[in-house]
């Protein structure tokens, strides 16, 4: 079915999302599974995954996904789906996913408003990097388009992350924010905001991470994620979600909750992965915040 009108509506379980919750790897997953219903876990409110890592899972893997499905919401974030590339979407694997997201009451898909593809003597070539689009009038209804579609395929909403990049097309003709907003409005699909994403950006380009906190849509806000990452020199920053949050990036989440309200937010934690116990002080000082600021948010409304 395609809803040419682009009035698509959330997925209906998506209201289960919220609260804190961490990107799942698979060394965390036994962990996770001892301490279910422990005092350890009390503050994990859902769990992300990649759909590329468990569409097509078999055996020991089928079950855990099973398992983790039936008692945590799950988002999936993707990585494959290079929105801004040249070749034309993967119909085969948007309709996996389709599947994978029904299968497993799925409450939000998202991707990265970057591509990783390109064509490769008539087939797809897929990088394991999340490239840069130009920022160009043209490339906002090329990408919005493409998103419209994946929306037609799955029949759901789906949101976009602004992503992290080390270079800026010389054919830009617009700043990372105004194509950002453009993208959302022309498609017609929601935000999932990464706060580690704008501070990586504003080193590596010399920008004021407040003002583009400030200039994102909080209407379309669905979820977010925060992140640590390695600085390589003053000016250079590379988002490897390896370290601890830095202080810069709390401050600016406690920013976006006192400006937009609270939001599930999310720990990305993809390498230089600590013990589940360690982990959760992350998580536990996400819920810290999200407490703090639903009970001052009556306050902050009437300001």
């Amino acid at each position: 079915m395609v809803l040419t009108n682009q009035t698509h509506s959330a997925s209906k379980n998506v209201a289960l999302l919220k609260g804190a919750g961490f990107g799942l790897k698979r060394e965390l997953i036994a962990p996770l599974q001892a301490a279910f219903e422990s005092d350890l876990i009390e503050h994990v409110s859902f769990l992300e995954i990649a759909p590329e890592n468990w569409i097509e899972a078999g055996g020991k893997q089928a079950v855990q996904i099973a398992w983790l499905a039936e008692r945590f919401p799950l988002t999936c974030h993707g990585l494959s789906l290079s929105l801004g590339g040249p070749d034309p979407l993967n119909t085969f694997f948007l309709q996996q996913v389709k599947s994978f997201l029904n299968q497993h009451k799925i409450v939000l898909y998202t991707e990265h408003l970057s591509y990783c593809s390109d064509l490769n003597l008539g087939k797809p070539s897929y990088m394991h990097d999340l490239l840069p689009i130009p920022f160009t009038e043209e490339a906002v209804f090329y990408v919005a388009n493409r998103i419209k579609q994946v929306q037609d395929t799955l029949e759901r909403r789906i949101a976009i992350e602004n992503t992290s990049y080390y270079a800026e097309a010389p054919i830009s003709s617009m700043d990372e924010l105004t194509f950002l907003n453009a993208v959302l409005s022309e498609a017609d699909c929601d935000l999932h905001l990464d706060i580690n994403n704008i501070y990586v950006n504003s080193v590596n380009f010399g920008f004021d991470p407040h003002v583009f906190l400030r200039g994102v849509p909080g209407e379309r806000i669905v979820y977010a994620h925060i992140a640590g990452h390695d600085r390589e020199a003053d000016n250079l920053i590379i988002d490897t979600h390896a370290q601890d949050v830095v202080p810069e990036v709390w401050a600016l989440l406690e920013e976006a909750y006192q400006l937009y309200g609270v939001f599930p937010t999310l720990l990305e934690r993809d390498t230089n992965i600590p013990a589940l116990p360690i982990l959760m002080h992350e998580i536990n000082q996400i819920a810290v915040l999200q407490r703090q600021y639903q009970a001052i948010q009556p306050l902050l409304a009437s300001a």
